[in-house]
Protein backbone atom coordinates (compact mmCIF):
# COMPACT_ATOMS: atom_id res chain seq x y z
CA UNK A 1 0.00 0.00 0.00
CA UNK A 2 1.41 3.41 -0.96
CA UNK A 3 1.00 6.67 0.87
CA UNK A 4 -1.62 9.06 -0.47
CA UNK A 5 1.01 11.72 0.19
CA UNK A 6 4.75 11.07 -0.05
CA UNK A 7 7.22 11.42 2.79
CA UNK A 8 8.90 14.82 2.76
CA UNK A 9 12.23 16.60 3.04
CA UNK A 10 10.65 20.02 2.38
CA UNK A 11 11.58 21.44 5.78
CA UNK A 12 10.99 25.04 4.70
CA UNK A 13 7.37 24.28 3.79
CA UNK A 14 6.81 22.49 7.10
CA UNK A 15 8.17 25.28 9.27
CA UNK A 16 6.98 28.30 7.31
CA UNK A 17 3.41 27.04 7.20
CA UNK A 18 3.10 25.51 10.70
CA UNK A 19 2.36 22.09 9.23
CA UNK A 20 1.22 19.86 12.13
CA UNK A 21 3.77 17.24 13.18
CA UNK A 22 2.96 14.15 15.21
CA UNK A 23 6.23 13.83 17.12
CA UNK A 24 6.58 10.23 18.32
CA UNK A 25 9.79 10.74 20.30
CA UNK A 26 9.78 10.16 24.05
CA UNK A 27 8.55 13.06 26.22
CA UNK A 28 12.04 13.82 27.54
CA UNK A 29 13.32 14.30 23.99
CA UNK A 30 10.36 16.48 23.07
CA UNK A 31 10.82 18.66 26.16
CA UNK A 32 14.46 19.30 25.29
CA UNK A 33 13.56 20.58 21.84
CA UNK A 34 10.70 20.45 19.33
CA UNK A 35 9.22 22.43 16.47
CA UNK A 36 6.41 24.92 17.28
CA UNK A 37 3.71 23.03 15.37
CA UNK A 38 4.58 19.63 16.83
CA UNK A 39 2.41 17.57 19.17
CA UNK A 40 4.05 14.88 21.27
CA UNK A 41 2.30 11.51 20.98
CA UNK A 42 5.18 9.16 21.79
CA UNK A 43 5.67 5.62 20.62
CA UNK A 44 7.42 4.87 23.93
CA UNK A 45 7.33 6.51 27.35
CA UNK A 46 10.56 7.76 28.88
CA UNK A 47 10.85 4.62 30.98
CA UNK A 48 10.16 2.31 28.03
CA UNK A 49 12.72 4.14 25.91
CA UNK A 50 15.32 3.82 28.68
CA UNK A 51 14.72 0.08 28.94
CA UNK A 52 15.07 -0.36 25.19
CA UNK A 53 18.23 1.75 25.13
CA UNK A 54 19.82 -0.36 27.87
CA UNK A 55 18.85 -3.55 26.05
CA UNK A 56 20.37 -2.22 22.81
CA UNK A 57 23.70 -1.55 24.52
CA UNK A 58 23.78 -4.91 26.25
CA UNK A 59 22.23 -7.28 23.70
CA UNK A 60 22.07 -5.49 20.36
CA UNK A 61 19.45 -4.06 17.99
CA UNK A 62 17.30 -7.13 17.40
CA UNK A 63 16.80 -7.77 21.11
CA UNK A 64 16.01 -4.08 21.65
CA UNK A 65 13.38 -4.13 18.87
CA UNK A 66 11.78 -7.24 20.35
CA UNK A 67 11.69 -5.64 23.80
CA UNK A 68 10.14 -2.49 22.37
CA UNK A 69 7.35 -4.48 20.72
CA UNK A 70 6.71 -6.39 23.96
CA UNK A 71 6.49 -3.16 25.97
CA UNK A 72 4.18 -1.40 23.48
CA UNK A 73 1.69 -4.17 22.97
CA UNK A 74 -1.94 -5.06 23.60
CA UNK A 75 -4.00 -2.31 25.22
CA UNK A 76 -1.02 0.05 25.42
CA UNK A 77 -0.41 -0.18 21.69
CA UNK A 78 -4.12 0.16 20.91
CA UNK A 79 -4.52 3.27 23.07
CA UNK A 80 -1.55 4.98 21.41
CA UNK A 81 -2.70 3.91 17.96
CA UNK A 82 -6.10 5.48 18.54
CA UNK A 83 -4.43 8.76 19.54
CA UNK A 84 -2.39 8.78 16.33
CA UNK A 85 -5.42 7.96 14.22
CA UNK A 86 -7.41 10.78 15.82
CA UNK A 87 -4.63 13.28 15.15
CA UNK A 88 -4.28 12.09 11.56
CA UNK A 89 -7.98 12.75 11.04
CA UNK A 90 -7.78 16.19 12.66
CA UNK A 91 -4.66 17.15 10.69
CA UNK A 92 -4.82 15.49 7.27
CA UNK A 93 -2.01 17.74 5.99
CA UNK A 94 0.43 16.72 8.75
CA UNK A 95 3.39 14.38 9.05
CA UNK A 96 4.91 11.90 11.46
CA UNK A 97 8.26 12.81 12.99
CA UNK A 98 10.81 11.03 15.17
CA UNK A 99 14.45 11.77 15.97
CA UNK A 100 15.98 10.93 12.58
CA UNK A 101 13.07 9.72 10.47
CA UNK A 102 14.08 6.16 11.31
CA UNK A 103 12.63 3.21 13.12
CA UNK A 104 10.10 4.87 15.41
CA UNK A 105 8.29 6.94 12.79
CA UNK A 106 8.38 3.98 10.36
CA UNK A 107 6.87 1.68 12.99
CA UNK A 108 4.07 4.16 13.69
CA UNK A 109 3.55 4.67 9.97
CA UNK A 110 3.25 0.92 9.46
CA UNK A 111 0.82 0.46 12.35
CA UNK A 112 -1.31 3.26 10.93
CA UNK A 113 -1.29 1.60 7.50
CA UNK A 114 -2.44 -1.66 9.04
CA UNK A 115 -5.31 0.33 10.58
CA UNK A 116 -6.18 1.76 7.16
CA UNK A 117 -4.56 5.21 7.59
CA UNK A 118 -1.90 6.42 5.15
CA UNK A 119 0.20 9.14 6.74
CA UNK A 120 3.62 10.38 5.59
CA UNK A 121 6.70 11.08 7.67
CA UNK A 122 9.47 13.66 7.80
CA UNK A 123 12.61 12.17 6.30
CA UNK A 124 15.54 12.97 8.54
CA UNK A 125 13.14 13.65 11.42
CA UNK A 126 13.60 16.28 14.09
CA UNK A 127 17.39 16.28 13.67
CA UNK A 128 17.03 17.41 10.05
CA UNK A 129 14.43 20.04 10.98
CA UNK A 130 16.68 21.35 13.75
CA UNK A 131 19.67 21.53 11.39
CA UNK A 132 17.55 23.42 8.86
CA UNK A 133 16.30 25.84 11.55
CA UNK A 134 19.85 26.71 12.59
CA UNK A 135 20.79 27.25 8.94
CA UNK A 136 17.86 29.68 8.64
CA UNK A 137 19.11 31.70 11.62
CA UNK A 138 22.64 31.71 10.22
CA UNK A 139 21.59 32.91 6.76
CA UNK A 140 18.96 35.43 7.92
CA UNK A 141 21.42 36.90 10.42
CA UNK A 142 23.46 38.22 7.50
CA UNK A 143 20.61 40.50 6.42
CA UNK A 144 20.39 44.17 7.47
CA UNK A 145 18.96 45.09 10.88
CA UNK A 146 17.78 48.23 12.64
CA UNK A 147 17.81 48.22 16.43
CA UNK A 148 15.19 50.02 18.50
CA UNK A 149 16.60 51.46 21.72
CA UNK A 150 15.24 53.71 24.44
CA UNK A 151 14.54 53.99 28.13
CA UNK A 152 12.35 51.47 29.93
CA UNK A 153 8.70 52.15 29.06
CA UNK A 154 9.47 53.75 25.72
CA UNK A 155 7.23 51.37 23.80
CA UNK A 156 10.01 49.48 22.01
CA UNK A 157 8.16 46.15 22.01
CA UNK A 158 4.90 47.75 20.83
CA UNK A 159 6.73 49.40 17.94
CA UNK A 160 8.60 46.23 16.97
CA UNK A 161 5.40 44.19 16.94
CA UNK A 162 3.81 46.75 14.62
CA UNK A 163 6.54 46.29 12.00
CA UNK A 164 6.15 43.76 9.21
CA UNK A 165 9.75 42.61 9.70
CA UNK A 166 9.82 43.19 13.46
CA UNK A 167 11.28 40.29 15.46
CA UNK A 168 10.14 40.33 19.09
CA UNK A 169 13.03 38.48 20.73
CA UNK A 170 11.62 39.07 24.21
CA UNK A 171 8.27 37.63 23.16
CA UNK A 172 9.98 34.53 21.76
CA UNK A 173 11.99 34.19 24.99
CA UNK A 174 8.93 34.82 27.23
CA UNK A 175 10.89 37.44 29.12
CA UNK A 176 11.01 41.25 29.00
CA UNK A 177 14.73 41.47 29.59
CA UNK A 178 14.86 43.34 32.91
CA UNK A 179 14.88 42.19 36.53
CA UNK A 180 11.07 42.46 36.30
CA UNK A 181 11.10 40.66 32.96
CA UNK A 182 9.70 37.24 33.70
CA UNK A 183 6.13 36.41 32.68
CA UNK A 184 3.68 33.84 34.02
CA UNK A 185 4.75 31.57 31.13
CA UNK A 186 7.97 29.66 31.75
CA UNK A 187 10.84 30.47 29.40
CA UNK A 188 11.26 27.96 26.58
CA UNK A 189 14.36 25.80 26.42
CA UNK A 190 17.29 27.39 24.61
CA UNK A 191 16.67 24.99 21.73
CA UNK A 192 12.99 25.93 21.47
CA UNK A 193 13.83 29.64 21.66
CA UNK A 194 16.08 29.12 18.63
CA UNK A 195 13.49 26.98 16.83
CA UNK A 196 10.82 29.65 17.35
CA UNK A 197 13.21 32.34 16.14
CA UNK A 198 13.94 30.38 12.96
CA UNK A 199 10.23 29.93 12.21
CA UNK A 200 9.59 33.65 12.83
CA UNK A 201 12.38 34.62 10.43
CA UNK A 202 10.99 32.27 7.78
CA UNK A 203 7.46 33.62 8.08
CA UNK A 204 8.47 37.28 8.05
CA UNK A 205 10.86 37.08 5.11
CA UNK A 206 8.92 34.86 2.68
CA UNK A 207 12.18 33.86 0.99
CA UNK A 208 13.35 37.39 0.13
CA UNK A 209 15.95 39.50 1.97
CA UNK A 210 14.45 42.04 4.36
CA UNK A 211 15.65 44.49 7.00
CA UNK A 212 14.94 43.13 10.47
CA UNK A 213 13.65 45.45 13.19
CA UNK A 214 14.70 44.22 16.64
CA UNK A 215 15.18 45.63 20.12
CA UNK A 216 18.64 46.66 21.25
CA UNK A 217 19.13 43.70 23.59
CA UNK A 218 22.03 42.39 25.63
CA UNK A 219 23.43 38.94 25.03
CA UNK A 220 20.91 37.32 27.39
CA UNK A 221 17.12 37.59 27.61
CA UNK A 222 16.36 36.17 31.01
CA UNK A 223 18.21 32.84 30.99
CA UNK A 224 18.19 32.48 27.19
CA UNK A 225 20.94 33.77 24.95
CA UNK A 226 20.55 35.25 21.50
CA UNK A 227 22.27 33.05 18.87
CA UNK A 228 25.78 34.39 18.39
CA UNK A 229 25.48 34.98 14.64
CA UNK A 230 22.32 37.05 15.19
CA UNK A 231 23.91 38.92 18.09
CA UNK A 232 27.02 39.76 16.05
CA UNK A 233 24.90 41.36 13.33
CA UNK A 234 22.98 43.33 15.97
CA UNK A 235 26.25 44.79 17.27
CA UNK A 236 27.08 46.11 13.79
CA UNK A 237 23.61 47.54 13.10
CA UNK A 238 22.28 51.12 13.20
CA UNK A 239 20.28 52.18 16.25
CA UNK A 240 17.24 54.42 16.48
CA UNK A 241 16.34 55.74 19.92
CA UNK A 242 12.87 56.42 21.35
CA UNK A 243 13.00 59.41 23.71
CA UNK A 244 9.59 59.77 25.32
CA UNK A 245 9.01 61.79 28.53
CA UNK A 246 8.97 60.01 31.88
CA UNK A 247 5.23 60.55 32.40
CA UNK A 248 4.37 58.77 29.16
CA UNK A 249 6.72 55.91 29.94
CA UNK A 250 5.20 55.48 33.39
CA UNK A 251 1.74 55.17 31.86
CA UNK A 252 2.93 52.35 29.61
CA UNK A 253 4.62 50.59 32.50
CA UNK A 254 1.55 50.90 34.72
CA UNK A 255 -0.39 49.04 32.07
CA UNK A 256 2.24 46.41 31.34
CA UNK A 257 3.71 45.59 34.74
CA UNK A 258 0.77 46.20 37.06
CA UNK A 259 -2.56 45.98 35.24
CA UNK A 260 -1.67 43.27 32.72
CA UNK A 261 0.50 41.20 35.07
CA UNK A 262 -2.01 41.20 37.92
CA UNK A 263 -4.72 40.19 35.46
CA UNK A 264 -2.48 37.41 34.15
CA UNK A 265 -1.87 35.98 37.62
CA UNK A 266 -5.59 36.18 38.42
CA UNK A 267 -6.43 34.34 35.19
CA UNK A 268 -4.60 31.18 36.27
CA UNK A 269 -4.99 31.16 40.08
CA UNK A 270 -7.51 31.69 42.81
CA UNK A 271 -7.55 35.26 44.11
CA UNK A 272 -5.40 34.80 47.23
CA UNK A 273 -2.77 32.77 45.39
CA UNK A 274 -2.76 35.19 42.46
CA UNK A 275 -2.12 38.24 44.62
CA UNK A 276 0.56 36.42 46.57
CA UNK A 277 2.38 35.36 43.39
CA UNK A 278 1.97 38.77 41.78
CA UNK A 279 3.47 40.42 44.86
CA UNK A 280 6.32 37.92 44.90
CA UNK A 281 6.99 38.65 41.23
CA UNK A 282 7.37 42.40 41.90
CA UNK A 283 9.42 41.89 45.06
CA UNK A 284 11.71 39.46 43.23
CA UNK A 285 12.40 42.14 40.62
CA UNK A 286 13.45 44.60 43.30
CA UNK A 287 15.45 42.02 45.24
CA UNK A 288 17.49 41.15 42.15
CA UNK A 289 18.93 44.70 42.01
CA UNK A 290 19.07 45.43 45.74
CA UNK A 291 22.88 45.82 45.87
CA UNK A 292 22.88 48.36 43.05
CA UNK A 293 20.06 50.30 44.71
CA UNK A 294 21.71 50.21 48.11
CA UNK A 295 20.04 48.42 50.99
CA UNK A 296 18.45 51.57 52.43
CA UNK A 297 16.80 52.49 49.13
CA UNK A 298 15.83 48.85 48.57
CA UNK A 299 14.05 48.72 51.92
CA UNK A 300 12.25 51.98 51.18
CA UNK A 301 11.10 50.83 47.73
CA UNK A 302 9.96 47.49 49.19
CA UNK A 303 7.79 49.30 51.73
CA UNK A 304 6.29 51.49 49.00
CA UNK A 305 5.61 48.34 46.99
CA UNK A 306 3.80 46.65 49.88
CA UNK A 307 1.59 49.70 50.36
CA UNK A 308 0.85 49.86 46.62
CA UNK A 309 -0.14 46.19 46.53
CA UNK A 310 -2.63 46.70 49.36
CA UNK A 311 -4.11 49.71 47.57
CA UNK A 312 -4.26 47.94 44.22
CA UNK A 313 -6.06 44.91 45.60
CA UNK A 314 -8.47 47.06 47.60
CA UNK A 315 -9.31 49.72 45.00
CA UNK A 316 -7.93 48.49 41.67
CA UNK A 317 -5.73 51.58 41.38
CA UNK A 318 -2.08 51.03 40.38
CA UNK A 319 -1.03 54.65 40.97
CA UNK A 320 0.54 53.78 44.32
CA UNK A 321 3.28 51.90 42.48
CA UNK A 322 4.59 55.18 41.10
CA UNK A 323 6.06 55.94 44.53
CA UNK A 324 8.76 53.32 43.90
CA UNK A 325 8.67 52.91 40.11
CA UNK A 326 9.33 56.56 39.24
CA UNK A 327 12.49 56.93 41.35
CA UNK A 328 13.58 53.43 40.28
CA UNK A 329 13.61 54.59 36.66
CA UNK A 330 15.30 57.90 37.39
CA UNK A 331 17.93 56.54 39.79
CA UNK A 332 18.66 53.10 38.33
CA UNK A 333 17.28 52.13 34.94
CA UNK A 334 17.71 55.45 33.11
CA UNK A 335 21.36 56.00 34.15
CA UNK A 336 22.14 52.36 33.27
CA UNK A 337 20.52 52.82 29.84
CA UNK A 338 22.44 56.03 29.16
CA UNK A 339 25.71 54.34 30.07
CA UNK A 340 25.05 51.32 27.86
CA UNK A 341 23.96 53.47 24.93
CA UNK A 342 27.01 55.72 25.28
CA UNK A 343 29.20 52.74 24.39
CA UNK A 344 27.30 52.40 21.09
CA UNK A 345 26.88 56.11 20.33
CA UNK A 346 28.56 55.70 16.95
CA UNK A 347 25.73 53.40 15.80
CA UNK A 348 22.91 55.83 16.64
CA UNK A 349 21.36 57.22 13.43
CA UNK A 350 18.16 58.82 14.76
CA UNK A 351 16.53 60.03 17.98
CA UNK A 352 12.95 61.11 18.52
CA UNK A 353 9.73 60.39 20.34
CA UNK A 354 7.71 57.24 19.61
CA UNK A 355 5.81 58.76 16.63
CA UNK A 356 8.97 60.23 15.13
CA UNK A 357 10.82 56.93 15.35
CA UNK A 358 7.80 55.17 13.87
CA UNK A 359 7.84 57.66 10.99
CA UNK A 360 11.60 57.17 10.50
CA UNK A 361 11.10 53.42 10.19
CA UNK A 362 8.30 53.90 7.69
CA UNK A 363 10.53 56.10 5.53
CA UNK A 364 13.75 54.10 5.84
CA UNK A 365 12.78 50.43 6.01
CA UNK A 366 11.85 49.21 2.56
Amino acid sequence: MQNARPNTQNYEHLLRNDIPLIDVRAPVEFTQGAMPAALNLPLMSDDERAQVGTCYKQRGQQAAVELGHSLVNGDVREARLQQWIEQCKQNPEGYLCCARGGMRSHIVQQWLREAGVDYPLVEGGYKALRHYAMDVIESCSRWPMVLISGNTGGGKTILIRSQQTGVDLEGLAHHRGSSFGRTIVEQPSQTNFENNLAVTLLKKSDGAQVTWVVEDEGRMIGSRHIPECFREQMQRSPIVVIEDPLEQRLERLKTEYFQQMSTAFLSVNDEDTAWQQYGEYLHHGLFAIRRRLGMERFAQFSAYLDDALVEQRKTGSVDGHLAWLSPLLEEYYDPMYRYQLSKKAGNVVFRGDYSQVESWLRNNIG
